[in-house]
């Protein structure tokens, strides 16, 4: 039975973590003490010192050599049920389609990896007492080592699926090998691109680069001044090779061709454009030198850029970044949830311009190229890259190319995820689609896969802070628990001074977060009934399920079914928010299941007590 002491305590151990998360709320919602920009450095901090000193404070203060195995073996057991019911689940014949991998990925989350370095460990503390912080520790083990790992791999395996898919949907099985570039941090949102050559075995061999318009990203992101004229900017963001020609192109002109308005007047004794709109595009849509005469006119050039695109080509300058306890890796600086922002990490900036670029050996047949000129002058017929030609099939237009609309096997089609074009090898094992559809699904061998899978992830992994503290901070207490070692006091004290405000400038952080979204149900009420059910009764009756059939009962099954029932991981939706696999969902999870954690773990708290379980 659970006296009033016992709530009491409870009490005790968790309202101060909420007056300094509705602080932090109340700071920027109703007083406005900060800015964007302060928000932006407090959860830097939190996401680079305070959570990972947290978290290594715990582990290497935690004796590895007394873990429960049968406690974290009735954890592992939840998280292996869940995925082999989604697993089955994904395969089930339906017309969801694709996008069961995401929900799949989401529903994962959501039921079998709560908040247990945040909340969890003073929860627990409080109502078990100090073993039960002990075992809180060992799951936050598991959870940053095992479970945040597998996790990003799902997320990974997804972007890398659908780059392959949307760049390669016939060909994929021709695949022989995949290089990534060492710049590139992500498969995910427009910020990878492929560029293929065909080897002399008539496989393809593969190179994943950072996309253009993640590159471009990273040089609009300080508008300070310059003395490059408009064109020499966007050409050192959109060539690695410098043009052979010089550069006479303005502002005046650069706006003129993306906003299509009249170009503002120009400057007494600043020199004109000598460049057609024309020269421009091409400038546009290739990297190297382009020597042929372009036979764009600037009306048509204006007709194809769109503000749509020019806007998305800008960052907005009142965009903060968020990191929400960890450190983000992408090379997007800007994200937004809600439409506002909140975390650094989301789908790269996509800017209208395309990017073609083939590499055909001298020996395989070259497509013949044939063109028009005449009153439609945006008709193509044909392009020449390092002496070797292909072609828009039929002589489409550009507009009708980059929409998708080439007709037949040899067409360039826009593709979703990318600036780069796609790439039809014809007759390579069978892999071309003969004008039909016939290897939509293939993908590249499996090895192939899973070696683009794990360079991507171990990226990652090495750019996150708490990946060194987990690692570092089990490795300590294995050598101190094994020979008695105590650690310097200079070490500790440094490390305590700040590993011991790191509870609350997390819960402050988290306040933050909350206060920059218009809605704390940013997914509906319906998605938000559902996520709450999977979250608070579905996780904790599968811990409830795993934790009896490994042989947990008493005490040990209390704390497995309370840990199981916390709010919402952190963790999780940055993951989320990055790839953008239902970020409207684990954000509303995050902040509304934190307000109704405390009443919903206190209701399990006090049930379990009333009897023997």
């Amino acid at each position: 039975m659970i006296s009033w002491k016992d709530f009491y305590t409870v009490l005790t151990a968790m309202v101060p973590l909420y007056v300094a998360m509705f602080l932090a709320y109340g700071s920027v919602r109703w007083w406005r003490i900060f800015t964007p920009d302060q928000c932006s450095g407090i959860n830097r901090f939190v996401a680079i010192f305070a959570v990972p000193l947290l978290s290594f404070h715990f582990i290497s203060t935690n004796d590895p050599y007394a873990m429960n195995l049968r406690f974290l073996a009735a954890d592992t057991l939840q998280k292996l049920l869940v995925l082999a019911a989604l697993a089955v689940w994904s395969r089930l014949p339906s017309s969801l389609g694709a996008p069961r991998l995401d929900w799949s990925i989401t529903l994962f989350s959501v039921s079998t990896l709560p908040n247990t370095l945040v909340m969890g460990i003073p929860l627990l503390v409080a109502m078990y007492g100090p073993y039960a912080g002990s075992l809180m520790v060992q799951v936050v083990v598991l959870q940053c080592i095992i479970w945040y790992t597998l996790l990003l791999f799902l997320f990974e395996f997804r972007a890398a699926r659908m780059l392959i898919a949307d760049q390669f949907p016939d060909t994929a099985a021709a695949i022989a090998s995949l290089h990534v570039d060492p710049d590139v941090v992500s498969l995910e949102g427009g910020r990878a691109e492929t560029e293929a050559e065909v080897a002399e075995d008539g496989r393809l061999r593969v190179t994943v680069r950072r996309s253009s318009a993640s590159r471009r990203s990273l040089l609009m992101v300080t508008p300070r001044p310059s003395n490059l004229t408009g064109a020499e900017i966007y050409s050192m963001s959109s060539s690695r090779q410098h043009s052979p020609r010089g550069s006479n192109f303005n502002h005046a002109d650069f706006f003129a061709m993306v906003d299509g308005a009249p170009p503002p007047p120009t400057p007494a004794g600043a020199r004109g454009s000598s460049f057609g709109a024309g020269e421009v595009y091409s400038m546009h849509s290739s990297r190297g030198p382009t020597p042929r005469q372009s036979n764009f006119d600037e009306h048509s050039a204006s007709a194809r850029s769109s503000k749509p695109a020019a806007a998305a080509a800008v960052p907005s300058h009142d965009a903060k970044e968020l990191h929400m306890f960890v450190w983000s890796s992408s090379a997007s600086p800007v994200s937004e949830v809600s439409g506002l922002p909140v975390f650094a990490g989301g789908a790269g900036v996509n800017v209208g311009a395309k990017e073609i670029r083939m590499v055909v050996p001298a020996d395989l047949p070259q497509n013949a190229s044939a063109g028009k000129e005449g009153e439609n002058t945006g008709a193509v017929a044909a392009a020449a890259v390092e002496g070797e030609a292909f072609r828009f099939s039929g002589g489409k237009t550009v507009e009708d190319a980059e929409a998708g609309e080439a007709g037949g096997p040899d067409g360039l089609s826009k593709l979703g995820s990318s600036s780069t074009a796609e790439l039809r090898v014809k007759d390579v094992d069978g892999a071309a689609d003969g004008g039909g559809r016939a290897g939509a699904h293939q993908m590249p061998p499996a090895s192939v896969m899973t070696r683009l899978i794990l360079i991507m992830v171990w990226r990652k992994l090495i750019r996150n802070p708490n990946t060194y503290s987990s690692l570092i901070g089990l490795a300590w207490s294995l050598i101190a628990f094994r020979w008695h070692i105590t650690m310097p006091a200079v070490v500790a004290k440094s490390i305590s001074i700040l590993s011991d405000a790191g509870l609350g400038m997390a819960m402050f952080s988290l306040g933050l977060f909350m206060a920059l979204q218009p809605n704390l149900i940013a997914c509906g009420w319906r998605a938000t009934g559902i996520s709450m059910g999977v979250r608070f009764l579905a996780g904790p009756a599968v811990m409830a399920a795993a934790s009896l059939a490994i042989g947990l009962r008493g005490t040990l099954l209390q704390i497995a079914i309370v840990q199981a029932a916390l709010p919402q991981g952190i963790v999780p939706f940055v993951f989320a928010k990055e790839y953008n696999v239902h970020p409207a969902i684990l954000s509303t999870m995050v902040i509304f299941g934190m307000l109704v954690a405390l009443p919903i773990t206190l209701l399990y708290y006090i049930v379990l007590g009333l009897g023997p379980v």
